[in-house]
């Protein structure tokens, strides 16, 4: 059975979207996952299941729209897609704290680069198979001006997190 890693959006970050993650590891076993694992609390979720990307995605979106009363961007890896999110980081030798994917839907749209707004000289962006990988300058994620269009249908992840969820992936399917 493949293990799938569910990202959502927003949630347990700046003091919105609150969702304990028993409550999302108990949605998920409601759901029939399988080795069900959470992994910090900002909506990091690994299970294995026989169901296809897109019923996995469509499964969540519905609980977690009656959990919370209105829709949450929910998006989906298998932890073979994550493992090659990891390994096409174009900024490797780079601060994994600073580097972060934008996981989307779809492949990035093509003029998503030239979209891009409040770019700083030192902060760099490339686009992926379905990811969007930032690199952030001096002035870190935080304070950074950057606006990409492209990603307020995604969830972005530092390269630690991508990292440990390969590895707890590699883990489960071991």
């Amino acid at each position: 059975m493949p293990t799938f890693i569910a990202l959502l959006r927003a949630i347990n970050v700046g003091g919105r979207g609150k969702l304990p993650m028993a409550d999302l590891k108990a949605m998920c076993a409601a759901e029939g996952f399988e080795k069900v694992r959470t992994y910090i609390a900002s909506g990091n979720v690994l299970f294995t299941t026989k169901l296809s990307e897109a019923k996995v995605k469509a499964a969540l979106e519905k609980r977690l729209r009656a959990y919370a009363g209105a829709p949450m961007v929910v998006v989906v890896r298998t932890a073979r897609e994550m493992t090659e999110v990891l390994a096409a980081n174009p900024y490797p030798d780079r601060a994994a704290s600073r580097t972060v994917a934008i996981f989307l839907d779809a492949p990035p749209p093509a003029d998503t680069v030239d979209s891009i707004r409040g770019r700083a000289d030192d902060e760099e962006v490339r686009l992926g198979k379905r990811e969007i990988y930032v690199l952030y300058g001096a002035a870190g994620i935080g304070r950074s001006k950057l606006k990409i269009p492209a990603a307020e249908k995604g969830t972005a992840r530092n390269m630690n997190t991508v990292a440990k969820l390969v590895e707890l992936a590699a883990a489960a399917s071991g």
